[in-house]
C-alpha cells in the first residue's frame, strides 16, 4: 500500500480563501460589462462620410499631412486622391491653408534666462467641391501647451518639445477627421 501525501491544511485555507475573490471579481466585471451594454456604451467607430472620394490640397510630405492621409486612408471608407490631374474626379477637396507652430517665451528668472515656453500649433482648413461651393468655410483649429526649460537639461526639453508638438497634431489631425465625418453637404439654392 503505497503513501499519499497529506494535503496540508494550509492549502486548503488559501483555496478556500482565493476562490470567493476570483469568482467575485468576475461577476463585478460581468456587471459592470453588462451595464455598459445596457446604456448603450459601444467604441468610437469611424464615421460615415457624405462623399467617397477626397483630393488631398495639400503637402502629404509635411508631418501634419502625412498623419492626415493616414488618418483618412485608415477609415477604409474613403479614396485619398493626391495627383492634381486627379482633382476633378474627387467628391470634395480638403485644403490646409494654413500651419504654424510658435514657440513664445512666457517666464523667465531674474537674469533673464528661459524657464517656461508656450507651444502653439494652428492649422486653418476648408473643404470644397472641385467648382468651388464650400461644404466647410475656413475653420482655423488652435493648440497650446506649457512647457518647462532648463539650460542643462536643453536636449531632452528639446525631445519633450517634438513630442508635445506631435501630440497636437495628432489632436488637430482627430478633430479634422471628426469634423469630416459629421459634415452636410450644402444645400442648392
Amino acid at each position: 500500500m503505497a503513501l499519499r501525501p497529506k494535503k496540508s491544511s494550509w492549502c486548503r485555507v488559501v483555496w478556500s480563501t482565493w476562490w470567493p475573490e476570483v469568482v467575485r471579481r468576475r461577476l463585478w466585471v460581468l456587471g459592470a460589462a453588462a451595464a455598459l451594454a445596457g446604456c448603450g456604451f459601444q467604441l468610437r467607430q469611424t464615421g460615415d462620410y457624405p462623399f467617397k472620394t477626397l483630393f488631398a490640397g495639400f503637402s502629404v510630405a509635411t508631418p501634419l499631412g502625412a498623419e492626415l492621409s493616414r488618418q483618412l486612408q485608415g477609415t477604409g471608407k474613403i479614396e485619398l486622391l493626391t495627383e492634381a490631374p486627379q482633382a476633378p474626379k474627387a467628391d470634395v477637396v480638403l485644403d490646409i491653408l494654413q500651419e504654424q507652430r510658435q514657440r513664445v517665451v512666457v517666464g523667465t528668472n531674474a537674469s533673464g534666462q528661459v524657464r517656461e515656453l508656450q507651444l502653439r500649433l494652428t492649422v486653418k482648413f476648408r473643404l470644397r467641391t472641385p467648382d468651388g461651393v464650400e461644404w466647410v468655410e475656413p475653420v482655423e483649429l488652435y493648440q497650446q501647451r506649457d512647457l518647462s526649460f532648463n539650460e542643462t537639461a536643453a536636449l531632452s526639453k528639446e525631445i519633450e518639445e517634438a513630442m508635445l508638438y506631435r501630440d497636437m497634431q495628432n489632436d488637430i489631425v482627430q478633430q479634422i477627421v471628426r469634423r469630416l465625418s459629421r459634415v452636410k453637404p450644402p444645400v442648392v439654392r
